[in-house]
């Protein structure tokens, strides 16, 4: 198998005789802020990082182009974007440009892959990068032809004269035999000539994605594949408290472990113990397997996890630290003068990631140095963790980064791979690790649960006054198992300040008091898709869906009414005309229609706005959304969706469309079904059968409206459409029943019991 060597080409790039690179001096990451992920590094590489190469070959058309980015894909196609954007700038056919994404010695440390984040942020450098190297070669042509720059122009990596009469060309390669050229990256208040918008010929196209027939094929693209000479299989056997990494037992609860009892077997057999971590490596796969199942291990007795069956209670009860992030002035008096006045609590439950193929990592520790060929969301991030726990030194630690299973944020993709660089140090082979579905569905960070406490106020006629909001979020990042297992950092909880992802309101309320009670976690918990702004927006928008009934209004003319954000404005009333929306015309509202149905629908809108308070927005959403409800059984059926979404300038108009499908399906899934059990001992949830997902006969028809808007920035689309979606569902269930819901799953259990309260 032909594994990837991103070092390799990137040691090639550098030595390369016939080559201009545009690169940005090594320098330490910046450190996480107060209360924010990320782990500190003060790793600083030795040589410079790459953003676009290009280089002279002999063969036809004479030059390749590489661009490299920090930031990997999550199967959302950001590879085939980013090479867009590239491309476009640098005005070379795609096929003629390679993208390496997120290898820790290849490409450049942009941080994590998170928060929709890696077009609307960590694509900028790069699209300057292409720019700078476009327009250092056409000052080389412009200086070898002794004519001004303006003269020329480029297309398909081929410089000619803008005057059709002068025939003479130059392609890049011409340009770049006999030099090599090194431009250092410009700073961002530095003035870097881009191309116009209304010149683009790639962006805003939407181009079939590069990453498709590689998988169509069978190629190596998942980690899940890889297979390397000598590699043996390892498993891990994990301590009787699933899904729970704090307090004093974390690290201290084996007692021992029977080698005896797996030396029978087949497959030359390894046991490695280091504190809590067990493994067990085998020459096979079902050999690895099968010493899993037969070792015997003791573990002390550990004290039952917290009762979450009353969920709301126990995040109530949680220790907390209130950090205000709007205190209006009036709002007190506001509130008391009010015309009318709601307090509700809304319920967000703890839900998975739910990947489709549990986490898988290889390790190859030879020579001093270890490889990882991973799945992890956060490359670089990862190196930091994997140096804490195996003590290497960051410049002897590479992580190759192939794409996995579905992740939506922080699953187990980075545990498995301190699994298996434990366990190939250990055996000193390479060593392949995938979790079992019962490990990964126990183990992997959860998304927290959540609640949301609001009291709105309204005047006399009916406008909004003053909102009150404060929101729990018990979650932080979840340290590696493995380093709290060896005992290589404590199992005492630490507290981030992450719940404040629209926190603030859309909507224009004179007064507001907006709180966060920073919190541990409870259970094991870290980011997941929309992190803590779905469920607040589920809160903000089924609220003021409220209050447009008590105010009667209708519920898309009430939001409009209330918005100084124009391009939410004109976004959600053409979600609304394109639904079809009919102003004040209610559902059944609780009396079955002919066919013995309840039907509703309901609208939603939201923007994302992420990282600490007051953070920056990404995409606009809204929803419009139809539904029934079986009033016996309490069964919903999702029968239209309608999406608007303004992500600014659009790179793939038909990447963007499957990102919002791909929202909008999970976002069903996690509002009608997904819910984590619980038990004494602690996650109790282990296979599909005790955790749910739609299934494709349950997805409805999903219509996706985006609003074109080249002319602006592009905007984070990977989870801004997820984020109005559980609101819209709500507040169709209210049209349908007459019912408000407030707190998901909206499991039929769930309805039935709303409904015979």
């Amino acid at each position: 198998m032909n594994l990837p060597q991103p070092h390799a080409q990137y040691d090639a790039l550098l030595a390369h005789p016939d080559a201009l690179l545009v690169v940005r001096k090594p320098s330490a990451p910046p450190r996480p802020s107060p209360g924010q992920p990320g782990t500190a590094s003060d790793y600083v590489q030795a040589t410079p990082e790459i953003f676009v190469a290009l280089c002279a070959q002999p063969d036809a058309p004479g030059w390749r182009a590489v661009a490299f980015n920090g930031h990997v894909d999550l199967g959302t196609g950001i590879r085939t974007s980013l090479a867009q954007i590239v491309a476009e700038e640098l005005d070379v056919p795609l096929a003629q440009l390679d993208m390496v994404l997120g290898h820790t010695n290849a490409a450049p440390n942009q941080g994590p892959t998170i928060a929709s984040a890696s077009i609307q942020i960590s694509a900028v450098p790069l699209r300057r990068a292409a720019a700078q190297a476009r327009e250092h070669l056409l000052m080389l042509a412009a200086a070898h032809w002794n004519v001004a720059r303006d003269a020329l122009r480029v297309r398909d990596g081929v410089i000619g004269f803008i005057q059709d009469a002068d025939p003479r060309t130059l392609h890049y390669g011409d340009l770049l035999r006999g030099r090599h050229a090194r431009l250092d990256l410009a700073a961002p208040d530095q003035d870097v000539r881009l191309k116009p918008a209304q010149d683009y010929r790639i962006v805003g196209q939407g181009v079939a994605r590069v990453d498709i027939p590689a998988k169509a094929t069978g190629e190596l693209s998942f980690v899940h594949d890889v297979r390397m000479p000598g590699m043996r299989h390892g498993r891990v056997i994990r301590p009787p408290h699933p899904g729970r990494d704090a307090g004093d037992f974390i690290g201290q609860c084996l007692i021992d472990v029977d080698r005896d009892s797996v030396a029978h077997l087949p497959g030359q057999v390894q046991v490695v113990v280091q504190g809590d971590f067990v493994g067990v490596v085998a020459d096979r796969e079902e050999q690895a397997i099968a010493a899993m199942r037969a070792l015997k291990v003791r573990w002390k007795p550990v004290p039952p996890a917290p009762d979450l069956r009353d969920l709301a209670r126990a995040i109530r009860t949680q220790p907390a630290r209130a950090r205000t992030l709007i205190d209006d002035d009036g709002f007190e008096a506001a509130c008391a003068g009010a015309a009318q006045r709601l307090e509700r609590t809304y319920v967000w439950p703890y839900q998975m990631h739910a990947s489709i193929g549990p986490s898988c990592a290889v390790a190859d520790f030879r020579d001093g140095r270890l490889t990882v060929w991973a799945g992890t969301q956060n490359p670089h991030m990862l190196r930091t963790d994997l140096d804490r726990l195996v003590k290497l030194g960051e410049d002897r630690i590479d992580i190759v980064r192939l794409e996995a299973a579905g992740c939506y944020g922080r699953n187990c993709a980075d545990d498995v791979c301190a699994d298996a660089a434990l366990l190939s140090m250990a055996v000193a082979a390479p060593v392949r690790v995938q979790l079992t579905r019962e490990q990964e569905h126990q183990w992997e960070p959860k998304g927290t649960g959540q609640l949301m406490d609001v009291t709105a106020a309204l005047d006399a006629q009916g406008g909004l006054l003053a909102y009150d909001f404060g929101v729990r979020y018990p979650s932080n990042d979840a340290p590696l198992l493995a380093l709290l297992l060896t005992g290589g950092v404590s199992g005492e909880p630490r507290t981030l300040e992450m719940g404040d992802r629209t926190a603030a309101p859309p909507y224009r309320y004179p007064h507001r008091r907006i709180v966060c009670h920073d919190m541990p976690p409870i259970m094991r918990a870290s980011w997941l898709r929309g992190v803590s702004a779905l469920p607040n927006s589920f809160a903000h928008d089924c609220m003021i869906d409220e209050l447009a009934h008590a105010a009667g209004a209708d519920p898309v003319d009430y939001r409009t009414r209330h918005l100084d954000d124009r391009r939410a404005i004109e976004l959600i009333e053409a979600t609304a005309a394109r639904a079809g929306w009919r102003r004040s015309t209610p559902g059944t509202r609780g009396q079955p229609a002919a066919d013995g149905l309840l039907h509703g629908r309901g609208v939603a809108y939201a923007r994302y706005v992420h990282s600490k308070f007051p953070g920056f927005g990404a995409a606009w959403a809204a929803w419009v959304i139809d539904l029934c409800v079986h009033p016996d059984s309490g069964r919903i059926r999702i029968d239209r969706v309608v999406v608007g979404q303004d992500t600014g300038m659009v790179v793939n108009p038909a990447g963007v469309r499957h990102q919002i499908h791909g929202n909008v399906n999970q976002t069903l899934s996690r509002s009608l079904l997904e819910k984590v059990s619980f038990n004494d001992a602690g996650v109790a949830s282990r296979e599909w059968g005790g955790y749910p997902i739609i299934g494709f006969k349950d997805l409805p028809p999903i219509d996706v409206l985006l609003i074109p808007r080249q002319d602006e920035p592009p905007m984070g689309a990977g989870e801004s459409a997820s984020v109005p979606g559980p609101a819209a569902i709500a507040n169709a269930l209210f049209d349908a029943t007459g019912r408000r819901f407030y707190e998901a799953p909206f499991t039929p259990d769930a309805v039935r019991a709303v409904l015979n309260a």
